[in-house]
């Protein structure tokens, strides 16, 4: 049964293959460019073309107007398959697109096909309900952090005070973490290579969505003692939420770790904010004022704040006395990643180096994740920073 299914998948991939072949119009190259999408999510479960997928970066890369037609093409494919294989590398070679350093690929906005009641149709439901759940809860994640990302190159109404923004963000943001804990595999069934490889994706998608979460932090308590009780509500809330998912990293990384997702073990234990921390901050909010935040009114009334920035090394110290003799310090200490270098420390281009034997760039490629995180992030170990200490 499982060879006529895979013989039947392959006649599938080569039918697509030729009718791409024959319908395609419009510029030259898009007959390949359809057929690198079929071939980079065909429907053979043990194969994973990372060469296909790369080389449809590289071409968004070189020639940005190849997005458009890129996602066309994609959309038509997912729209048509009733297959988990292919709906699952789809949706993986969307992630990699959203992570490409194209700014239109950030302004792609909301994915142009539905898989949010997505059923695969060429298996039995009891092989397949984790497959399909599966499926689900990572369309709406990428979907959702599509949109998000599109709000945050949107142009933010200047009436805005910049604390609320940050606050804001930061709460979409906790969101997109909530909706990628959600994303594993439930069924006995689902412990094969491609299930892995997708694993692998979310991983490094929480390491950015959280490292950013982090960093926004400490920027907004270095804020904090100089804000309104709205915003210090919020600012509250926030760590509250962060402490929850401190939690819940660490069980769901101890998870991935047991049932085989490589990246996992990248991650060492995640430290959850202290909850005295937490009440800490809460005895700060009940001594703020209720008045607008006013940065010029906060920096001649409070001449005990010291704020050390040391740039290139992305620390910032922030120390105040506060009533009682207590002491805060808040720190954000980082180390940080070259733009160009991925998770594993290899360099993102390396695979594009003319000088590489195709040999050396066929064992590159398919070492590299589908997914590259694009911005400077907090490096291991990958901790939530003790924000408040005495």
């Amino acid at each position: 049964m499982a060879m006529w299914k895979r013989a039947t998948g392959a006649i599938k991939d080569k039918n697509s293959l030729v009718v791409a072949k024959f319908i395609t119009r419009g510029a030259f190259g898009d007959h390949d460019l359809e057929a690198a999408i079929i071939k980079a999510t065909s429907h053979d479960e043990h194969d994973i073309d990372k060469r296909n997928t790369r080389m449809l970066f590289s071409w968004i890369r070189a020639s940005p107007n190849t997005l458009c037609p890129l996602v066309r093409a994609l959309s038509r494919r997912m729209e048509k398959t009733r297959s988990w294989v292919v709906a699952i590398k789809g949706l993986m070679l969307v992630h990699g697109l959203i992570h490409c350093k194209v700014p239109d690929a950030r302004k792609m906005g909301r994915l142009p096909f539905d898989f949010s009641s997505f059923s695969d149709r060429h298996s039995r439901l009891s092989k397949t309900w984790g497959f399909n759940i599966f499926i689900r809860q990572y369309f709406v994640f990428l979907d959702e952090r599509a949109a998000v990302w599109l709000q945050d190159e949107n142009k933010t109404a200047e009436d805005v005070p910049l604390i609320v923004r940050q606050l804001l963000k930061l709460r979409k943001r906790q969101s997109l973490l909530d909706m990628l804990l959600k994303i594993r595999p439930r069924a006995d069934n689902m412990k094969v290579p491609l299930i892995l490889e997708a694993m692998d994706c979310v991983i490094i998608e929480i390491f950015d969505v959280y490292s950013r979460i982090c960093s926004e932090i400490a920027k907004v308590l270095m804020q904090v003692h100089s804000v309104g009780k709205l915003e210090a509500a919020m600012a509250l809330e926030i760590l509250r939420k962060a402490t929850s998912q401190g939690a819940q990293l660490s069980q769901y990384f101890e998870f991935c770790k047991k049932y085989g997702v490589l990246k996992a073990n990248e991650f060492q234990t995640v430290t959850e904010i202290p909850e005295e921390d937490v009440q800490e901050l809460e005895r700060i909010i009940n001594g703020v004022s209720d008045k607008a935040y006013k940065n010029d009114d906060f920096k001649e009334n409070d001449q005990m704040a010291t704020v050390v920035r040391e740039e290139n090394n992305a620390i910032v110290e922030h120390s105040e006395l506060i009533k009682g003799g207590l002491k805060t310090t808040i720190t954000d200490k980082w180390e940080v990643f070259n733009d160009n270098i991925n998770l594993n420390g290899e360099h993102i281009d390396s695979f594009f180096n003319e000088n590489n034997s195709s040999a050396d760039q066929e064992a590159t490629v398919s070492n590299l994740p589908l997914i590259l995180i694009d911005h400077v992030a907090v490096h291991f170990p990958f901790e939530i920073p003790d924000l408040i200490s005495f």
